[in-house]
């Protein structure tokens, strides 16, 4: 079960990107057929581990992310299971028709596992930190966009993401997050997690942005006595509708959090779908259509408010 009082101090924290990494290592041992492909960031990516432990199923491509993309295309066609791995903004930016045209229009089964992405990745500044990954990879039809929020659900993303047959995109982060999960909860493609039940509001949110949004509904409920509920939306794409339409049904006010510009990432996935089957008052929480700026991981938090408690006096006056 996930942990129960997200107020304690001192939570052990992990980046997801090892999670992944320690994740492709166990996968090497049981899925002979998968491949792990880099785009010369293997120290950074958490793949080194893999390309020790297999060298002859580790290709690196060097720094040629669209040649990445498109050998990772050839494995698939070959029958193989590619893994390739690069920085969020390469991988999704720099890469992105290559992973329309020779990946996703095909369907062809390749995992893309993007790391360092969104602002915290710190100090690389706006250049690297892209915020619009999202949105780029949700629109590309057939694709599925998983957003973990800490290391155990990242390997256990990583798991489903190579048991499932198609592309998938793993948005992964760099800086070490608390750890929400134990190594056995459950991650299921197309599901989410109810971290907690209230009537006061519903807070829906993925990746750090989880960890941050349970973190204020506590606040709130120690503030005030009343209670939110939080769902952690780690499916982006598929969205699990149901669940979100089952657990906002009685309320008048659904918040998103993500680390992502608020424009068509998850706030958008959950505001579509609300508007057309169960209208109700969306407010999002992100990036609010401006770039990322250099800082270390804990300033750009605070500056852009997507904190526990910079976000409180806000969200105070909305619950």
């Amino acid at each position: 079960m996930p942990i129960q009082n997200v107020l304690q101090s001192g939570l052990e924290k992990k980046a997801t990107r090892d999670g992944y990494g320690a994740a492709l290592v166990d996968i090497g041992a049981s899925h002979p057929n998968v491949v792990v492909l880099e785009a010369d960031l293997s120290g950074s990516t958490k793949t080194k581990p893999f390309s020790k432990k297999y060298p002859e199923r580790f290709f690196n491509f060097g720094v040629a992310e669209q040649n990445l993309l498109g050998q990772a295309a050839g494995f698939a066609l070959s029958g193989l299971i590619p893994v390739a791995s690069s920085f969020a903004m390469f991988a999704s930016g720099r890469a992105w028709e290559i992973f329309r045209n020779s990946i996703a229009y095909p369907h062809l089964n390749v995992k893309v596992a993007a790391t360092h992405a969104g602002i915290t990745l710190g100090e690389d500044g706006a250049s690297h930190q892209i915020i619009e990954d999202i949105a780029l990879m949700r629109v590309i039809p057939g694709n599925t966009v998983l957003v973990p929020a800490d290391y155990n659900h990242a390997a256990s993303a990583t798991k489903a993401a190579v048991a499932f047959q198609g592309p998938v995109y793993l948005r992964l982060g760099r800086p070490n997050v608390p750890m929400l999960y134990s190594a056995d909860d459950k991650f299921q493609i197309g599901g989410s997690q109810v971290l907690q039940r209230g009537d006061a509001a519903a807070f829906i949110a993925c990746g750090v942005m989880v960890y941050e949004a349970w973190k204020a509904a506590a606040l709130i409920e120690k503030e005030t006595g009343k209670k939110i509920t939080v769902i952690d939306a780690y499916s982006v794409k598929p969205l699990d509708r149901a669940t979100i339409l089952t657990e906002t049904k009685n309320t008048k006010l659904v918040v998103t959090f993500e680390e992502h510009n608020v424009m068509a990432g998850l706030g958008s996935a959950v505001a579509e779908l609300l508007s057309e089957t169960q209208p109700t008052r969306v407010v999002r929480i992100g990036l609010q259509d401006e770039f990322g700026q250099s800082g270390d991981t804990s300033s750009l938090m605070k500056h852009y408010k997507l904190t526990a408690e910079t976000m409180l006096p806000h969200l105070l006056s909305l619950v």
